[in-house]
């Protein structure tokens, strides 16, 4: 779908502003309401707009270790697995890859003692073969999607 200069605009302030309401979003940017709602409910139909929720933080929660685990699984067992994953909260995200392994996780943990303990349960899932895992040091790029919304939106019309 391609995302315009007013798209980006939107998207921008959502990210910067997270709770304005769309009449103040719509003073701000110059356009209806009508045209801003309608533009925000494409933006969510569309699949560019997943949530609205917070952001929140596991080292606030707790779980200021985070690890990535990359988990060879047994073939024709992935979504098993995948599955299994899902009902592990320490596991914050998964995903299906390719290289060195079938799966990696984002995992949460309160320290290193309790992260090999998570580590020991994802070895135990039927379908696991093995693991190997990465401990972050420090976050040197926090998640973001602004500058990619910006070069979508200055690439709008470019082709």
């Amino acid at each position: 779908m391609a995302v315009d200069e007013l798209d980006t605009r939107i998207l921008r302030l959502l990210i910067e502003q997270p709770r304005t309401s769309v009449r103040e979003y719509a003073r701000i940017l110059g356009v209806a309401r009508g045209t801003l709602q309608a533009r925000l409910d494409r933006l969510e139909r569309t699949g560019v707009i997943t949530g609205t929720g917070p952001v929140l933080s596991p080292a606030a929660l707790g779980h200021p270790v985070l690890a990535f685990v990359h988990i060879e699984v047994t073939q024709g067992h992935l979504d098993d697995v995948g599955d299994a994953l899902a009902a592990v909260p320490e596991i914050i995200e998964a995903f299906s890859i390719t290289g060195g392994g079938d799966l990696l996780t984002r995992v949460a943990a309160r320290d290193n003692g309790h992260l090999e303990d998570v580590i020991q349960r994802l070895i135990q899932l039927p379908g696991v073969v093995r693991t190997r895992t990465e401990v972050a040091l420090r976050e040197r790029v926090p998640h973001r999607l602004l500058p990619l919304v910006e070069s979508v939106g200055r690439n709008a019309g470019k082709t």
